[in-house]
């Protein structure tokens, strides 16, 4: 069984043929998906999911949105993670982060990360950061406020010594499409040595477009193929990368085995 460790399955790219996307999936061998949240005004629609046997939910406030977070925004997000019944349970707050492309809120995004972070602590949750050219940055922090649960690097990109010292605080790496590109030589040296249990597999749907697909709408379908590459890259086979995967994201998420 494959499971797409992150998919944006609540956003309206897919509010035509949401379910004929999971029934790809799950002919693509997809038995899980995790929904992250990215804003208080998407989190309804994430919950919704979350009401799936097959979804897992995370919520969260993202950097590139920033300018749609409201100042109650990190309170509602605390009631909603300490609410203990009623609705599906979370399994993560994210996706939160910091994102090294929008230099001009880069203060602001890492007075919200942080305090995501230590709310994260508070709930003994784990994280789902968006990190994107801070790596090391990221890693400073992370090892300075210790979240006691570790989480997941979403859609890493970084070099080997990157990634170990991510595992080596506790955290999985998340592999996407961007490895399945011909001139990602860094990235490719990376996932080849990363430990077993150090990596889960994700889309990033409806982002992050795998090689051949430039301009499509992505979907958990394609983490058959990202697993694949993934395999190629380690010289593994495609049903022990499929495995390790996934119990690795059963493992930090409390997903159940199927």
């Amino acid at each position: 069984m494959l499971i797409d460790a992150h998919c944006h399955l609540d956003f309206p790219d897919f509010d035509a043929d949401r379910e004929a996307v999971l029934a790809r999936a799950h002919v693509a061998g997809v038995g899980h998906l995790v929904v992250p949240g990215t804003t208080r005004a998407r989190w309804p629609d994430v919950l919704a999911l979350g009401r799936r046997d097959d979804i897992s939910v995370c919520l969260g406030l993202h950097p590139y949105f920033l300018d749609e977070h409201g100042d109650n925004d990190l309170a509602a997000l605390d009631a909603l993670l300490g609410e203990a019944s009623g609705g599906p349970r979370i399994v993560a707050l994210g996706e939160c982060g910091v994102d090294g492309r929008f230099g001009d809120t880069l203060a602001a995004q890492w007075r919200l990360f942080e305090a995501q972070v230590r709310l994260a602590g508070a709930h003994r949750l784990p994280l789902v950061i968006h990190c994107v050219r801070l790596n090391d940055e990221v890693a400073k922090l992370l090892r300075r406020l210790a979240p006691p649960v570790g989480g997941l690097i979403h859609a890493f990109a970084g070099s080997p010594e990157q990634a170990r010292r991510f595992i080596d605080l506790g955290f999985v790496v998340g592999l996407g499409g961007a490895l399945t590109h011909e001139r990602a030589k860094r990235l490719h040296r990376a996932v080849a040595a990363l430990p077993d249990d150090g990596y889960v597999l994700e889309t990033d749907s409806p982002d992050m477009p795998l090689a051949g697909h430039r301009g499509e709408r992505n979907e958990p379908a394609r983490i058959a193929e990202v697993c694949r590459a993934v395999a190629a890259l380690r010289g593994q086979a495609v049903e022990r990368v499929a495995a390790d995967s996934s119990a690795s994201a059963r493992r930090l998420f409390g997903i159940g085995a199927p």
